[in-house]
């Protein structure tokens, strides 16, 4: 069986599932959607598509597809993700965050859930040499124990949602247990279109004992990307101007930097690897490693943050709210510029 594929958003990372899509012989890219001509248009030259749409709505009405990608803005998302789960489709890769608010995220999973419609996000680091290395590493004893698990990033939800879903896959996708962290939001910031922190901190224990922190914005960590804490040892993580993988045990007197291997996906593109999973996954019937379940913890944790800093409380697990408290807090006019007066524009 061959697989019918539309794409949602001809932009750069339409382009990026593209290339995953073409590296599979189950599928072929049939159509793709995009308000803006010039985008579809090239789209369609660079990678064969035979019909392209201006209204997305259109495509899922004519095309009988079986695989959507949604790779637009973030505040799209639900809206998009929840009227292609209605149409019949088996599967939907799209793009991270999952949604504005936590209540989004959770809408737009639970109907892929009532259609049987699989679902990823594209936290595609998961996929990545370094990253699968420091995994390997911080559990066979090289370290010790792993107790700690570190992450700085330019903000918590564009960004910071990568390196929350890096700590699940550190972990092997254990339970969090609670979450409490402070955001500071003293000039305004925005990815593709939604308001961000200008600094955050978020301290994350998991059920069983592993700490995470992730500092972000203008408070981030100074050193690697990510870092994993052991008993016996560190290992680094894109550290500036080093090897992408690096560790330090007791006694050395240098950072030795493991050898990374195409076993280790060393020669994959993480999207690339993303879509080929899922349709993997799609053909045998086991859960992607990119899941929508899995991304759904990792999204709780940036909003059970933000929740954190609005009750100055730790938040126990599951979040309980709907919204983003960042986004009602800026509406409210309880933080940021304006703080004081209510803002004029829906942060909605």
């Amino acid at each position: 069986m061959t697989y019918r594929v539309g794409i949602i958003g001809c932009g750069g990372r339409g382009k990026g599932h593209a290339q995953g899509y073409k590296a599979s012989s189950d599928v072929q890219i049939v159509a793709c959607a995009d308000p803006i001509g010039e985008s579809r248009w090239a789209f369609q030259e660079e990678f064969g598509v035979e019909r392209t749409y201006k209204d997305y709505q259109d495509m899922l009405e004519n095309e009988a597809l079986d695989i959507v990608s949604v790779c637009t803005w973030t505040e799209f998302h639900a809206e998009m993700v929840i009227a292609t789960a209605g149409k019949g489709v088996k599967a939907i890769h799209c793009e991270k965050p999952m949604a504005p608010s936590w209540g989004a995220a959770k809408a737009l999973y639970q109907v892929c859930e009532d259609h049987g419609v699989m679902i990823t996000f594209c936290h595609q680091r998961r996929f990545e040499a370094p990253y699968r290395v420091a995994r390997r590493m911080a559990h066979d004893g090289t370290i010790g124990q792993l107790y700690r698990v570190e992450g700085s990033c330019d903000n918590l939800f564009d960004w910071g949602t990568h390196w929350f879903d890096m700590f699940f896959f550190y972990n092997h996708d254990e339970p969090a247990d609670w979450v409490m962290g402070q955001i500071d939001v003293s000039s305004e910031r925005t990815a593709f279109g939604i308001p961000l922190e200008s600094a955050g901190i978020s301290w994350v224990r998991w059920k069983n004992g592993l700490e995470g922190v992730l500092a972000a914005g203008d408070a981030n960590l100074q050193g690697a990307a990510n870092r994993l804490v052991g008993t016996e040892g560190v290992i680094e993580v894109y550290a500036k101007d080093q090897p992408p993988v690096r560790v330090l045990r007791p006694g050395a007197m240098t950072w030795k930097a493991p050898k990374l291997t195409p076993e280790d996906g060393a020669e994959r593109d993480g999207t690339v690897q993303s879509v080929l999973d899922l349709v993997d996954a799609l053909k045998t019937g086991r859960e992607p490693e990119l899941s929508g379940r899995r991304a759904l913890r990792a999204t709780e944790l940036i909003f059970a943050t933000y929740e954190s800093s609005r009750r100055r409380a730790r938040i126990r697990l599951p979040l309980t709210v709907d919204d983003s408290a960042l986004l009602t807090m800026l509406e409210q006019g309880k933080i940021g510029k304006r703080k004081g007066g209510r803002r004029k524009e829906n942060m909605a």
